[in-house]
Parts: C-alpha cells; sequence; structure tokens
C-alpha cells in the first residue's frame, strides 16, 4: 500500500478525520475489494485482516480479530485468510484462523476449498489439521477437481495417504473416468502410484478413451511407473 502523505498545518478535528477516512480507505483498496462480502462486523477491519493475512503477519491478523474482524471475511476473489495460508503453506497463519472458527469449507469464487489448495501444494501437516477440522474431501472446484486429484496429479504421497486414511474412495473418477492412480501414472510420479497400489487401487480400470494407468504411462515415457505398474 502506498504511503499517504501528511498534511501539513491546519491541526482541526475535521482534518484528522478526513486523514482516518482516507487511511481506511486505502487499507480497503490494497487489500482488492476485501470485504466482499462481509459478516456483521467492521470492514475496515475485515480488510485490514486480509491485508494481513496476505503478507503472513499473524500478528496483525490475531490483533484485527481480537478487535472483531470477521473469520470468514473473503476478498473479491472470494478468498478468506485460511484459504490464503492454505495456498502458500503457512501453517501458523492456517491454524490461527482454524481456532478463530473460520469455515474449513468456504470456497473461492472458483470453487477452491482449503483442503484443496493445501493438498495442491502438498501442505500435509495443514491438510491433517483441515480434515481434523472438519473439511470435506468431496468438493469440487470448478475445473471439475478435488483435493484426491490435485495430491495425487501433484505427486503428494504423504496427502495422498492422508486423504485416504479419511476415507477418500480409492477409486474415485474425475469426469473422464481418470482415477488418482492414473493421474499420478501420466505425471510420473512413482511414489503416489506405490502408495496406491499397496493401498489397492485398482490398475484395469479404464478412462472415457479407453486407456489403463499403465497405458498412460507407457504412452508418457514413465518408466519407473511403468514398471512398478507392470509388477501388478
Amino acid at each position: 500500500m502506498g504511503d499517504i502523505g501528511s498534511l501539513r498545518g491546519i491541526k482541526t478535528w475535521r482534518t484528522r478525520a478526513m486523514r482516518r477516512r482516507a487511511l481506511a480507505a486505502a487499507v480497503a483498496w490494497a487489500c482488492a475489494g476485501a470485504a466482499w462480502p462481509q459478516a456483521q462486523s467492521n470492514p475496515n477491519l475485515n480488510a485490514q485482516l486480509l491485508v494481513a493475512a496476505r503478507n503472513n503477519d499473524v500478528g496483525s491478523v490475531q490483533r484485527a480479530l481480537a478487535d472483531g474482524a470477521a473469520p470468514n471475511s473473503r476478498n473479491r476473489m472470494g478468498k478468506t485468510a485460511l484459504l490464503m495460508a492454505c495456498e502458500k503453506g503457512q501453517a501458523e497463519l492456517a491454524a490461527a484462523m482454524l481456532r478463530a472458527g473460520t469455515d474449513v469449507n468456504l470456497a473461492s469464487l472458483e470453487g477452491v476449498t482449503p483442503l484443496m489448495a493445501a493438498s495442491y501444494g502438498g501442505h500435509a501437516a495443514i491438510a491433517r489439521d483441515l480434515l481434523r477440522a472438519g473439511a470435506r474431501t468431496d468438493s469440487i472446484d470448478r475445473m471439475h477437481r478435488s483435493a484426491w486429484m490435485y495430491a495425487a496429479a501433484q505427486g503428494h504421497a504423504e496427502v495422498v495417504s492422508l486423504l485416504l486414511d479419511a476415507g477418500v474412495a480409492i477409486d474415485t473418477i474425475d469426469e473422464h473416468s481418470l482415477t488418482a492412480l492414473m493421474w499420478a501414472a501420466g505425471q510420473g510420479h512413482p511414489s503416489v502410484v506405490q502408495v496406491l497400489l499397496s493401498r489397492g487401487a485398482r490398475v484395469d480400470l479404464r478412462d472415457d478413451r479407453g486407456m489403463s494407468a499403465l497405458d498412460i504411462a507407457s504412452q508418457l515415457g514413465h518408466a519407473d511407473v511403468v514398471a512398478l505398474l507392470r509388477s501388478r
């Protein structure tokens, strides 16, 4: 946020009030429409909360919350402070927002939930906390992807294991009949393929093109994954 030049000379109550209003407007502008939509609380505090979260300033976040900022405040992309923390792997901030009571399943305008963000980034400790707080594993974003598919496709074996332990069906398919095993095979992630195979993933399933995980891995030249799949 750019500095607001100080006014010189007149020290009246009106001048000070104008400064306060200008500062509040600048804070709201800096968080790019952070007051969308707001709970019943001070919009300026909500804006300050989101600016602090964007900067990973946990102390300022906690002060804003203590002063009355709404934990579910969202910016114009629909992101809460919790979602921002999950995207960047900021565990301390995520924990603070969970303690404050942020809705763990509140998604952005793109349908991305905190669990999806943590799964995509491979932030296993945060994902574990989200699951303990009641994060749903079956939510789908506007790309028709779930936390489960993101974790597998990005190669995050620990998160894949966490989601399986949370009850995700291992052979769940997406809109193109791709399983997590197919995603991991296609992206060349042997560690995830190994976890899925050890937990009973089916190797005979085929996507809407008629291709199996082995076919996909072979076509894309992932020799290590091919070897794992052929051993089954």
